[in-house]
């Protein structure tokens, strides 16, 4: 009877728990054609107001240009620290500062999202601040090289000059040989020092139209006062032709490939298994998150037990689901402990796939990644800041605002027959590229 008791009580806490995180949220398009989404919590006086822009690193120069990489990741700089028509050069952030607030922006190979935080007594200031890059922003020569400098010192410092930081794009350039995910998130540099300001003033105006963006104000706001401000601010943003995207899609993978790099800033050599899986709109994608989480989430998961804890053989192990709209990657890596060969670290993650092929995860393991999925949803809606982002991501990406709240669903609905039946279908040895990633062998000079 206890036990029974118990279990009605922890239920009850679990499903109070899980309904006092749903985020309430409401919807509206300008006549220009700007959507918007407000959340309203006004448990502490803070905002953010962001907006997101459907273009990526895969819309290299506006029409899939190879010659043209970068542009997305390149306005992620021009318009995060805005010089405007009402805004001079160099003060962006001190006005901000000025009033309390702090911003950011981020590029991804699909989307690109801009957003500032501020106390909420800030409200207008915001929402004028926000709708000036997109109204005034000044795109000329003395702006595309100061920006172009600032892309090319993060180039250096994140992924020239640091250990593996080329991993992602060696994935990408060898997963992908027609769609446009094979480009460099960041582009190449070659690629922004021949482009002209015209070029990057076109670009600016097919992706940043009201219509290819969404906006969100969330925090501790008054709605009616806040759609007035919107449509004050953001009404005369110019409406664009409709985003046609008609990119190549990739035959599957049927053969294993391997693929050699070097890496002039490492010593300790690495191996990455990598496969093509599904766009993150389909169950799949939630699946392999899953797998990551089973195989390599913490000291228990099952790779780092085995390779790390148990056999010594490797000084980290990890497996990444890294999820993009067409289609993502899936990539397990290893970096071998003294001198293990790297074909004995590939062994043994093939033996633990072969295992989740051939066998159920066990209810334990199970009941593990449904509380780790559980935390993750949780920890996702616990700030303005992650709110106003899952509201645009969703909207834009996923044409569904309300899995800011569903999404869970999704993962509890997953099954252990469903792992196995994914790793079975998709993390398969014909179906991969294989990377040696080694330090790169300096010669003798004599």
């Amino acid at each position: 009877m206890k036990k029974y008791l118990f279990t009605l009580v922890c239920l009850s806490i679990s499903l109070h728990f899980v309904y006092a995180q749903k985020v309430d949220f409401e919807e509206m398009d300008l006549e220009n054609g700007l959507h918007v989404i407000l959340h309203q919590d006004n448990t502490a006086p803070v905002i953010t107001v962001g907006f997101m822009a459907d273009v990526g690193g895969k819309d290299a120069g506006g029409n899939n240009n190879p010659e043209r990489t970068g542009f997305a990741h390149f306005y992620e700089h021009l318009l995060a620290s805005a010089t405007t028509k009402n805004i001079k050069k160099g003060e962006w952030r001190k006005l901000r500062a000025s009033r309390g607030g702090q911003g950011n922006a981020n590029t991804s190979i699909d989307r690109t999202y801009y957003y500032q935080t501020f106390p909420s007594n800030n409200l207008e200031f915001a929402i004028w601040m926000d709708s000036e890059r997109l109204l005034h922003p000044i795109i000329n020569k003395d702006a595309v090289d100061t920006q172009n400098e600032v892309v090319k010192e993060e180039k250096r410092s994140t992924y020239d000059n640091r250990p593996y930081g080329q991993f992602l794009f060696v994935l990408s350039e060898n997963l992908f040989e027609v769609h446009p995910y094979r480009y460099k998130n960041i582009g190449e540099m070659e690629h922004l020092d021949a482009a002209s300001v015209e070029e990057f003033q076109d670009y600016y105006d097919k992706y940043y139209v009201s219509n290819n963006l969404v906006l969100v104000v969330a925090g501790d706001i008054d709605i009616p006062e806040t759609k007035k401000l919107i449509k004050k601010y953001y009404s005369a943003i110019p409406k664009g032709e409709k985003i046609v995207r008609d990119f190549p899609k990739e035959k599957p993978i049927i053969q294993s490939k391997k693929i050699t790099t070097y890496d002039p800033n490492i010593q300790i050599p690495g191996i990455i298994v990598a496969y093509r899986t599904p766009g993150f709109k389909e169950r799949d994608a939630y699946i392999f998150n899953m797998v990551s989480a089973y195989l390599s989430d913490g000291k228990t998961s099952k790779l780092y037990k085995k390779i790390v804890d148990d056999k010594k053989m490797a000084l980290q192990i990890g497996a990444l689901n890294i999820e993009q709209k067409d289609y993502s990657m899936y990539a397990i890596y290893g970096l071998p402990s003294g001198d293990i060969p790297l074909e004995d670290l590939l062994t043994e993650i093939d033996e633990e796939i072969v295992l989740m092929q051939n066998e159920l995860i066990s209810e334990k393991d199970y009941q593990k990644l449904q509380n780790k999925f559980e935390n993750r949803f949780v920890n996702s809606n616990s700030s303005v800041e992650g709110i106003a982002n899952s509201l645009a991501r969703y909207y834009l990406l996923y044409n569904d605002v309300n899995l800011i709240n569903d999404q869970i669903n999704i993962y509890r609905s997953i099954t252990r027959e469903e792992i196995q039946a994914a790793v079975k279908k998709f993390l398969n040895p014909n179906q991969r590229i294989i990377i040696d990633y080694l330090p790169e062998i300096k010669e003798n000079k004599i």
